[in-house]
């Protein structure tokens, strides 16, 4: 869509009942530990740099609940339109990992740092649509059936307007790209900690997925001789 001069504006939206339910952590392949480290570094920069440095205007049309970098990834577009049937978790704290998708940033800017903290701290804030809109995460809420029909007419609108790529609240992308390296590392680094494996084994075996929690639970035990080849 970035090299076809017809494509003005990308129409962001998801499948099914879910915009997105977020990053699968079980899928993390057991690897040496710097080559983890790095893959998880380079995973999260690239997801959210294909985001940021798209060059057309990007509308997001969100259908149902989105957790995660789903959530912060969409903030990083030109703007959201939300079903009535949307909610928007970000659960980094309870997962035992910081902001990530330029979040710790750009949402003090978008919602005031006390809701920026309901949903990025141990709360856990989970707006619905409505909620969202009312403290500034989404700038349009519309009933479920008549998403995309609201959203073509959102993206027509833009480009009668000529409107460009831009990012919300003042950030630019300079700045979101070295909030994004940073944040990058933060969370490879809180991947492999001690908390974090404990918790993911913990949930796992929660939702009877034995296999992959064992396997959390066995990195973590032997996390003090793996850890020195960091």
């Amino acid at each position: 869509a970035s090299m076809h001069d017809s494509t003005k504006v990308v129409i962001f939206t998801g499948a099914g009942n879910y915009y997105s339910a977020g990053i699968n952590f079980a899928g993390i392949k057991p690897m040496p530990p710097r080559k983890l480290r790095a893959m998880i570094i380079d995973h999260n920069q690239q997801l959210f740099e294909a985001f940021l440095n798209f060059p057309k205007p990007i509308l997001v049309a969100m259908n149902g609940p989105a957790i995660g970098a789903s959530v912060t990834s969409a903030t990083l577009c030109n703007g959201i339109v939300a079903s009535q049937k949307s909610t928007f978790s970000t659960p980094f704290a309870a997962l035992g990992l910081p902001a990530e998708g330029c979040s710790s940033i750009h949402f003090p800017r978008l919602l005031g740092e006390q809701t920026a903290q309901r949903m990025l701290g141990k709360e856990g804030w989970k707006p619905n649509g409505s909620e969202a809109l009312a403290v500034g995460l989404v700038q349009w809420t519309v009933p479920h059936e008549n998403l995309l029909d609201e959203a073509h007419k959102i993206a027509q609108n833009w480009i009668a307007q000529g409107i460009g790529r831009t990012f919300l609240a003042g950030s630019t992308l300079e700045e979101l790209l070295a909030v994004n390296a940073r944040e990058s590392i933060e969370v490879a680094d809180a991947i492999l900690s001690a908390a974090f494996l404990r918790e993911q084994a913990r949930f796992l075996w929660s939702k009877d997925k034995h296999g992959p929690s064992i396997m959390f639970w066995s990195v973590s035990l032997l996390r003090p001789f793996w850890a020195r080849f960091l």
